[in-house]
């Protein structure tokens, strides 16, 4: 009888708990039977997969990709017994979603009820985080993200950009005065953020190129939900989406500034997942009802 299976989800308990102790503990067997079959995969192979040190375990890139696949396989099995068993096509179970704060709450959660609707049987599990995820170790399945895109392995379907607007409120201009050319940021507050990809600088054309300016300020946040409110609450100037602010442009409560300075500040969104094609079918529904209505969003 072939074994693969059996051998795949222990080798997806190895990655996601990081431990063979753990992994062993979770398919109630040994730390040795659990690192036996991981050597009798690798060997079947002949490729390493898992790094081995007395601190850690490390994830080869050849593991990566065994566990990428492996993962759509397994996944896409439960679907195939689950339809049967039901007497249903209907996609079903749980998809995992990680989106930006501003995006998934704005752009997002106004989808969902229409989505329970066509798809009553899937169980949307998310979370809105403005940090980069890792979609292996955090078990997700679907990451909607702003910005450049890191070198993997992923599938990452395009659904649109977003331009970024510099804004104040207008109690803010009042009092610091509105600056009309780049050098005046000097005497402003310029609200900022705070996680790993984030820089303290902002684009801008100045002599027909693009140049980074440094910009400081009396915040810096994890989300730009925080920086929008605090924006609002006259606390300084911010770059934001101009999805993110666009109601607040409609009425007033804020003012965009320097737009002639940042004609092509853009930053693409992505949706990225594992599986290309092969992704599972209620990963597949998801994104065929959210993408299109995400891309009209932007369009606004």
């Amino acid at each position: 009888m072939d074994n693969r299976v059996g051998e795949m989800q222990i080798f997806l308990r190895v990655v996601e708990s990081g431990s063979f102790s753990e992994a062993a503990r979770l398919s109630m067997t040994t730390p040795s039977t659990v690192s036996k079959l991981i050597a009798r995969i690798e060997g079947r192979l002949g490729v390493r997969l898992v790094e081995r040190s007395t601190r850690r375990l490390t994830i080869t890139p050849e593991g990566q990709l065994y566990y990428e696949r492996a993962q759509v396989l397994l996944s896409e099995l439960d679907d195939i017994e689950r339809s049967v068993s039901q007497g249903s096509a209907q996609p079903k179970g749980i998809v995992r979603v990680n989106a930006s704060v501003a995006f998934g709450a704005l752009g997002l959660e106004p989808l969902l009820p229409a989505f329970w609707e066509a798809h009553p049987e899937i169980v949307v599990d998310l979370s809105l985080s403005d940090e980069m995820v890792d979609l292996y170790l955090d078990r997700t399945d679907v990451a909607l993200r702003v910005g450049p895109l890191p070198d993997s392995t992923l599938t990452a379907r395009r659904i649109g950009a977003a331009r970024r607007v510099i804004v104040a409120s207008p109690d803010y201009l009042a009092r610091k005065g509105t600056p009309r050319i780049v050098a005046d940021l000097d005497h402003h507050q310029c609200l900022g953020f705070n996680f790993r990809r984030a820089a303290p600088v902002w684009p801008f054309q100045e002599g027909g190129r693009i140049v980074d300016r440094m910009v400081s300020g009396p915040l810096l946040a994890n989300n730009g939900e925080t920086v929008r409110r605090m924006a609002l609450w006259g606390g300084g100037l911010a770059r934001l989406g101009q999805y993110h602010v666009r109601e607040d442009l409609r009425s007033g409560a804020l003012v965009e500034v320097l737009s002639e300075a940042r004609l092509d500040d853009e930053e693409a969104i992505h949706a990225l997942y594992h599986g290309g094609h092969q992704a599972p079918q209620r990963v597949r529904a998801f994104l065929e009802f959210v993408v299109p209505r995400l891309q009209s969003y932007l369009m606004g």
